[in-house]
């Protein structure tokens, strides 16, 4: 039986996905979410030590959707375990999704993680992974129709972001920014989601308020 590990005293640990083709803001929009939280839980808690790292499927640099070249600080084979797991969006989701290593890791790490989240079109791999199989997502309004005619899912077209359970999917792109956000707030409160709101001068009309998402469900 596969125990799912649950942030505590050991701070939180973030694993963002990235691979070729992965869409920039998709994973860097959360990744300034979650690296400001851990800093700024660290000047107030002292003991706190989030983390955030890459991960890819293999060593050596990663070509984003629009060109951005990033080095993952893991692979599948040498991470540490994650509290949250976040699968972007892009381009390479089409040729991800076929990708049977990406697809099992997701599987076995999203079973292991406290959190499971994507934006975009990586609803994609999580619905051909598993853990978006039966459940209310958000993803890109590009890919709605395609999404929703994979099956065996509900894709929500009025909502940013989407919780369904311990699976939290964003719509594309910036929205990736709104969902880290409650995420933190869920994890670490809502007062701190909106100190790190105000660190990053996220300022969205009318303004975000890192409080319940429109498409809640548990």
């Amino acid at each position: 039986m596969t125990t799912r590990r649950a942030p505590g005293a050991h701070g939180t640990t973030y694993g963002l996905l990235v691979f070729d083709g992965a869409e920039e803001l998709d994973f860097v929009g959360p990744w300034e979410v979650f690296t400001s939280s851990a800093m700024l839980r660290e000047q107030q808690d002292g003991g706190q030590r989030d983390t955030a790292v890459l991960i890819a499927e293999r060593p050596g640099t990663v070509r984003c959707n629009k060109g951005m070249r990033v080095l993952p600080d893991h692979t599948f084979d040498d991470h540490p375990p994650l509290d949250v797991l976040l699968v972007p969006g892009g381009n390479g989701t089409r040729t991800q999704v076929s990708n049977p290593a990406l697809i099992e890791w997701i599987r076995r790490t999203s079973a292991r993680s406290a959190w499971t989240t994507s934006v975009c079109t990586g609803s994609l791999l999580l619905h051909e992974a598993g853990p978006a199989r039966g459940r209310r997502v958000a993803t890109h309004h590009a890919f709605e129709d395609a999404l929703q005619g994979r099956g065996d899912i509900t894709v929500v077209r009025d909502a940013r972001y989407v919780v369904d359970g311990q699976l939290a999917t964003s719509q594309g792109v910036s929205a990736g920014i709104d969902m880290a956000l409650w995420l933190i707030g869920r994890l670490h409160g809502r007062n701190h989601a909106r100190a790190v709101r105000r660190y990053i001068q996220y300022e969205p009309a009318p303004p975000y308020l890192a409080d319940e998402p429109n498409g809640a469900a548990g």
